[in-house]
């Protein structure tokens, strides 16, 4: 299929999409599937936020496919950047990452809807279609995660930095340096750790928060 890139208001009666994915076996998938549809229209792509921003001011599309988890600017940052020049753009994540912050991370910056990669091709389509028309597009699944884990236990950004840092195997001497703070304050923030995600070792800690997501390893 050949992607058009011509302006995305230039399909009369079709949704224009901007596909925004690093990895291009992802992107063909896409391609694939859209190809299949006569109501929607890739007409770009890219495979950063930083060129995804660009692609967005060249064909304003209707919708937008959004990867988290990219080179040079990820996911989240690309989508603030573009709805704060472009407040009505209609944004949707779709990615591998199913843990409550990263939904929470994309629908803070103002994506319309969440979606994991590995589901049914009828669901992606349905969900374009919903967000073109000013819906919002949360799976069931993705409702339920979000549900699990209320707002409110949050870390604060040094914390998740201190946790990040206890991921990578770090102990709290090598976190106080990274982090330019003492021992004992370090210690205090695994304590808050700790307690927020409501268990009692190390090892827990960084289990939740890669299965949240709070947290990402290389």
């Amino acid at each position: 299929m050949t992607v058009s890139t011509s302006s995305g208001k230039g399909a009369p009666g079709r949704i224009s999409l901007l596909v925004v994915d690093d990895h291009p076996i992802v992107r063909a998938g896409l391609r694939d599937l859209i190809a299949d549809q006569p109501d929607l229209v890739i007409v770009a792509e890219a495979e950063n936020g930083e060129r995804a921003v660009a692609r967005f001011r060249e064909v304003r599309p209707d919708v937008t496919l959004m990867d988290l988890r990219m080179p040079v600017m990820g996911g989240p940052e690309a989508i603030r950047r573009i709805r704060a020049e472009f407040p009505e753009a209609r944004i949707i994540a779709l990615t591998t990452y199913d843990g409550d912050a990263d939904i929470r991370r994309a629908l803070h910056a103002g994506a319309r809807g969440y979606l994991l990669k590995d589901m049914l091709p009828t669901e992606v389509v349905a969900a374009i279609r919903a967000v073109s028309r000013g819906e919002r597009a949360i799976p069931v699944a993705v409702a339920v995660r979000l549900a699990e884990h209320p707002e409110l236990d949050g870390l604060t950004p040094r914390e998740l930095e201190v946790l990040e840092h206890m991921a990578r195997g770090l102990g709290n001497r090598k976190i106080a340096e990274a982090i330019g703070r003492t021992d004992e304050t370090v210690k205090l923030h695994v304590k808050n750790i700790f307690r927020k995600l409501n268990v009692d070792s190390r090892t827990a800690a960084v289990s939740v928060g890669l299965v949240r997501g709070l947290v990402h390893l290389p």
